[in-house]
């Protein structure tokens, strides 16, 4: 009458497709760990870069000079995603000075269309990853349920061979079938939160970057209007002013 209903017992019990249904689960489950770590120090790391370089930025420092620090850490992989936006805009800023550009719509538009391609990409790396949590948080349960379902048959399959059937015959086969639900819901619940959580540090991170653009284009347009020669890439940072 005494039976072995740990969670190990039930596992090597169950049949072959349930365990393989677990086998599956527990994988996903891993690898959502692996990528909730990696995306939660990844976007603490993406967070402290920005604000860096924003202190950097409203220092009053000469933007010709930022701009020659960003580019060098662009081309070493390093830098915060904000500090290779400014350096997008600044580049396509220059180089249409260069080109003689005068018109003052030209030069911000072009700067601004850099800036935003730039954000896109950005963007888009900091969201890596992110859609398979949602893909494990929403698909888990139902691989679970699916588990539980085939199990849950395959039991009552092996029941209808039996002349008796009692609850120590039949709870078993359930235990073992609900098992894969269990699973199903620890893989599950994990990728949801954090998905959730992620998120929302996105679209912070996504408004500071926007903002930045805003400011950045703000000190532009004041630097078109500034009078004087424009073509020299030297002016350039004479009508900048770092106020806020």
């Amino acid at each position: 009458m005494n039976q072995d209903f740990s969670i190990f017992t039930l596992v090597t019990q169950a049949s072959f497709v349930v365990q393989l249904v677990m086998a599956g689960l527990l994988l996903a489950s891993l690898a959502s760990w692996t990528v909730i770590f990696g995306k939660l120090f990844g976007l603490r790391r993406v967070r402290g870069e920005n604000d860096e370089f924003e202190r950097e930025f409203w220092a009053g420092r000469n933007l010709n000079e930022l701009y020659a620090d960003a580019s060098k850490r662009s081309v070493d992989g390093r830098g915060a995603p904000m500090e290779r936006i400014f350096a997008s805009g600044m580049r396509e800023f220059l180089k249409l000075r260069e080109k003689r550009v005068l018109d003052a719509g030209a030069l911000l538009d072009g700067a601004r269309r850099a800036m935003r391609a730039s954000f896109q990409r950005e963007i888009d790396a900091v969201e890596s990853n992110l859609s398979f949590l949602a893909s494990v948080g929403s698909v888990s349960p139902y691989v679970g349920l699916f588990g539980t379902v085939w199990g849950i048959m395959h039991a009552f399959v092996g029941l209808s061979n039996m002349q008796q059937v009692t609850l120590a015959t039949v709870a078993p086969g359930i235990a073992e079938a609900l098992v894969a639900t269990a699973i199903g819901l620890f893989a599950a619940i994990p990728a949801v939160i954090a998905y959730n959580r992620f998120a929302r540090d996105i679209d912070r991170i996504a408004i500071q970057l926007e903002t930045f653009i805003e400011e950045f284009s703000n000190i532009l347009q004041r630097n078109v209007g500034a009078p004087g020669p424009a073509p020299a890439a030297a002016t350039v940072s004479s009508g900048f002013a770092h106020s806020r």
